[in-house]
């Protein structure tokens, strides 16, 4: 079965694929032959699918939107949900218009539009991508690649007819195990109790985390919402924020530290303050200037 989804031009899928590295992390992966994003999804009717997903052009040339394929039958609501999914996955509908008006009088950003970037390839669910960004604190980016893995290997419902590709698994399937065991089998560490948390709040129905996807709540209570997560900080919550459309705050770690010493201070450390300051000029857009800022000749 084929699926057709628009897109608000300026589209590109490869600009979304490659906007970071979640297409890295369990379920996610990538064609390497025709740059399709493929994953396995588990639907609300309990069905397990495999989703290929490539952009399509329209006559002129130019990126309008993408098609999915999945080998397996849909219903009329399950192909809703799958275009829903993608197109909330994708940014499909985002109209970045404001931002690219103010990144056409930045050398460092002035390419952005015609180069269709500035979505950030985002989860199906809001859970999978609070659980994937725990998973980037304090390890290095391999550790975060193993450890997505696991969940996804252990945890997620199998793909009929292959069973060693696995969905990733749903707050329910993650509620009932124990903090012991998510340590020693998927070695999530210190962010096993973390996880564990999040997905039993989910599960019970404490938490409803999804109505945080079209909250028309302040970015600032919309940022405290996340700061109240068990493993969730200035951080994880900055990031989480962009995940969501907003980019009023810059992710800070230690890349970014480094990448603004460099490039406004002579090398000299900076702290959190400096590279706030570095962006404060783009509002509510400076996150997605920070990302995608040219640092090609930053030494």
């Amino acid at each position: 079965m084929r699926l057709t989804v628009n897109a608000r031009p300026p589209f590109s899928l490869s600009a979304v694929v490659g906007s970071h590295g979640w297409v890295r992390l369990a379920p996610f992966a990538r064609d390497p032959d025709t740059g399709a994003l493929v994953r396995v999804e588990q639907l609300d009717s309990g069905q397990v699918v495999a989703l290929r997903i490539e952009e399509e052009a329209d006559p002129g040339g130019a990126g309008s939107g993408v098609s999915v394929a999945t080998e397996a039958s849909l219903t009329e609501a399950e192909g809703q949900e799958v275009t829903d999914k993608v197109g909330w996955m994708l940014g499909l509908d985002q109209d970045l218009t404001p931002f690219y008006d103010l990144a056409r009088e930045e050398p460092k950003l002035a390419r952005m539009e015609e180069r269709a970037q500035g979505r950030l390839l985002r989860s199906p669910t809001l859970f999978e991508d609070v659980v994937k960004t725990i998973l980037t604190t304090n390890t290095a980016w391999s550790g975060t690649i193993r450890m997505a893995e696991a969940l996804v290997s252990q945890y997620g419902a199998p793909l009929p007819g292959d069973p060693k590709r696995r969905t990733f698994p749903t707050p329910d399937r993650l509620a009932g195990t124990d903090e012991e065991t998510l340590r020693a089998q998927a070695r999530l560490g210190y962010r096993a109790p973390y996880v564990l948390a999040l997905a039993r709040d989910v599960a019970s129905g404490e938490l409803d985390l999804e109505a945080l996807k079209d909250s028309d709540l302040p970015t600032v209570e919309l940022r405290k919402r996340l700061l109240a997560l068990k493993g969730v900080g200035g951080y994880a919550a900055a990031n989480l924020l962009m995940i969501l459309g907003r980019y009023d705050y810059v992710p800070v770690d230690s890349w970014a530290l480094k990448m603004v010493s460099r490039e406004w201070y002579g090398g000299e450390p900076v702290g959190q303050a400096e590279v706030e300051a570095a962006f404060e000029r783009w509002g509510e857009w400076k996150g997605l200037a920070y990302w995608f800022w040219d640092w090609s000749d930053t030494g």
